[in-house]
């Protein structure tokens, strides 16, 4: 058997594997790469993040959903659109980012290898794929081999008919009313998806609030958009079993308080099962937990100090945008590259519809560190660029220190929300105040100019 022998061996293509990948290569590292040939890109490029939010763009294109706020034309057009209609836009942009990760690992240099990752040891790494098999020597190793999605022995998949987020190309049309289970960042959004499509939504989850994490005042708004595009909360209830009707075609989930939820589909989407228990990894002197994910410090090394671990295989935030950092950061450290640690100040986006996006302090958590903050805020209502652009219910808050007017939080709900979240972040990461939103000029129109909006109505409050 052929045995290769590398700087840094990667396990996984996704955006912390890629990234560690090229980082290494370009300080002239010898670097192969694992994956299976349907995955290059990892799960953000084929079934989480680029299609995910190819699919929201795909259904404002076909809908026309912001236009017709705005201007109307008395149709929704759910009974015109098919499942096709979607996926093919979306094929087309995943084609496109597997062909760009494909040519940035071409062109830094960067061995791709075919097939399953096994370790024999801490050393070594086996790729089998179709019987063949090679094996991989290496210095350093990385893995980024990320997610699957998590399943429950009370629901019995199909993919079909009940589909986990791995598998809604299955369903065989857009249904009516749809189940979906549990109401994380990813229910949500394919929760407000199928909504905006014209479908009735039962949306369940067992804990009694959604998005602990996120601004109350903009999550009481999130709820109240998607109730008015039809969606059915059902928190603090948990699905006991599902079953399909045959009788009546339908689809019914059981509840545990004895309710019953039908619709002609089940999505389930609750929470993700790390891929780190599929490596072998007790060969390599590897632990992984119950959720199949590798403990890290904060140099992204495990307890094997030369094998790293970067992405969604560590956990939280698993974040497509952390993710590629992370695995920058960790080649930087096991070659000795300068590098600055990551900020624990990031940005998160949620793509449902409408969109959410934050970053810092929310009102919850200063009011529990008891910092005494002010409130502004600006509504899309009183901004020229978001009547142009159909969307009058949107918001952007920001929260500052009272006394010394530091800016302390920026929460955003609207269109464009997690774009112009990073003018916040900005000011943020450099211990700006609330001022500078006052006292410069925006482009007009823009939504960007909400920034002036909510600092000027929060700093006249005081």
């Amino acid at each position: 058997m052929n045995v290769s022998e590398y700087d840094l061996v990667v396990i996984g293509t996704g955006p912390a594997g890629q990234r560690g990948a090229i980082a290494a290569a370009k300080a002239r590292k010898r670097v192969g790469i694992i994956d299976r040939a349907a995955m290059i890109g990892g799960v953000s490029a084929h079934t989480g993040t680029v299609p995910s939010k190819s699919i929201r763009e795909a259904i404002f294109q076909l809908t026309g959903f912001v236009v017709k706020a705005r201007y109307g034309d008395g149709s929704r057009g759910h009974g015109d659109i098919s499942i096709q209609d979607v996926s093919s836009r979306v094929n087309a942009v995943v084609e496109r980012e597997t062909e760009v990760v494909r040519s940035q690992l071409r062109r830094n240099g960067i061995d791709f290898y075919q097939g399953d990752a096994l370790f024999l040891d801490p050393h070594t790494v086996e790729v089998q794929d179709d019987g063949e098999k090679t094996l991989l020597k290496a210095e350093k190793m990385l893995v980024a081999c990320g997610t699957r999605p998590a399943h429950s022995p009370e629901i019995p998949f199909d993919n079909h008919r009940i589909v986990d987020t791995d598998h809604l190309s299955g369903l065989s049309g857009l249904p009516n009313e749809v189940i979906v289970v549990g109401a994380g960042v990813v229910g949500l959004e394919y929760a407000s998806f199928m909504a905006a499509l014209g479908a009735e939504v039962t949306l369940i989850d067992q804990r009694p609030t959604i998005l602990e994490f996120v601004d109350r005042q903009i999550v009481e708004a999130l709820s109240y958009h998607l109730r008015q595009a039809g969606v059915t909360f059902r928190l603090a209830e948990t699905v006991t079993h599902v079953e399909i009707d045959e009788a009546r075609d339908r689809v019914v989930a059981w509840l545990q308080s004895g309710k019953k939820a039908q619709g002609d589909a089940l999505i389930y989407a609750v929470g993700r099962q790390a891929n780190g228990d599929q490596l072998h990894p007790e060969a390599a002197g590897l632990a992984v937990d119950s959720r199949g994910r590798m403990k890290v410090n904060q140099f992204f090394q495990t307890d094997v100090p030369h094998i790293y671990a970067a992405g969604d295989v560590i956990g939280f935030p698993a974040l497509a945008s952390t993710s590629m950092e992370q695995g920058r950061l960790a080649a930087s450290h096991m070659f000795g590259i300068p590098f600055e640690h990551m900020p624990e100040l990031f940005p998160y986006g949620i793509y449902t519809i409408p969109e959410i996006s934050m970053i810092g302090g929310t009102e919850e958590t200063l009011t529990a560190s008891k910092v005494p903050y002010a409130v502004g805020i600006a509504k899309y209502s009183e901004l020229a660029k978001s009547m142009m652009l159909g969307d009058e219910a949107g918001m952007l808050k920001l929260l500052f220190d009272q006394e010394t007017h530091k800016l302390l939080g920026v929460h955003a709900l609207g269109q464009r929300a997690t774009e112009i979240i990073h003018i916040g972040q900005a000011v943020l990461f450099y211990g700006g105040l609330v001022d500078y939103f006052r006292d410069m000029v925006f482009n007009y129109p823009t939504l960007a100019e909400a920034y002036k909006v909510a600092a000027l109505d929060g700093l006249n409050k005081l």
